[in-house]
């Protein structure tokens, strides 16, 4: 008598969850793979190209105003300009959410003054100009001893600072988000013989950049 032999559907089940765990294992391998190819492309076009960061310079800052209302709150009024260029001969520059300020011994004596994005080609240079100000901003109650004393001295010093975020462009590709900072020092004949206003310095000093 010939015997006949059966699978039971247990059986049959087991086989097939071991077939699909071996697709699953296979379509996870292709997928990293595909994915770490993508990283090493971009990690090595970023080796090759290697983008230097933008340059600054300040070519001009007027002061109009900088005057206290009582003892600790502040009115003042400066013109500055800035000259930006992008170094890179392959790489372009988005700038976004651009933000001026400036400041006298760590305090801020202006508000936030807004500039508008743009796009910066190779070794492109652009020129950027802001109007700062601010109505009563609250100061250290030192704040009018300090500037005496630069007057005494015959130099102003004052920070002109930029904030905001910058995007890599290459080809079509474009890179994430990157925050950077604008450190701008200018230097000013300050002294009882000078004019009450505006202060001027027309320096082109170079500015520090971090990003």
């Amino acid at each position: 008598m010939s015997q006949i032999l059966t699978k039971s559907p247990k059986h049959c089940g087991n086989k097939q969850g071991v077939n699909l765990d071996k697709f699953n294992k296979k379509l996870f391998k292709a997928f990293s793979a595909l994915f770490l190819s993508i990283l090493s492309l971009i990690f090595l076009v970023w080796l090759v190209l290697h983008p230097s960061k933008p340059e600054f310079s300040l070519q001009e800052v007027n002061v109009y105003q900088l005057n206290l209302s009582g003892t600790h709150l502040l009115n003042s009024s400066i013109q500055l300009t800035l000259l930006s260029k992008n170094p890179n001969q392959k790489v372009g520059i988005y700038y976004d959410d651009l933000q001026v300020y400036a400041s006298y011994k760590g305090q801020q004596i202006t508000a936030d003054t807004s500039l508008p994005p743009f796009y910066q080609g190779h070794e492109e240079r652009n020129i950027l100009t802001a109007s700062l100000g601010g109505t009563g901003l609250p100061v250290a109650s030192s704040f009018g001893y300090e500037v005496g004393r630069d007057q005494t001295a015959g130099k102003l010093v004052l920070s002109l600072k930029m904030n905001g975020r910058l995007r890599w462009k290459v080809g079509t590709w474009v890179s994430g988000r990157y925050r950077f900072n604008v450190n701008c020092v200018s230097i000013m004949d300050f002294g009882p013989t000078i004019p009450s206003g505006p202060l001027s310095s027309k320096q082109g000093t170079q500015c520090s950049t971090t990003v």
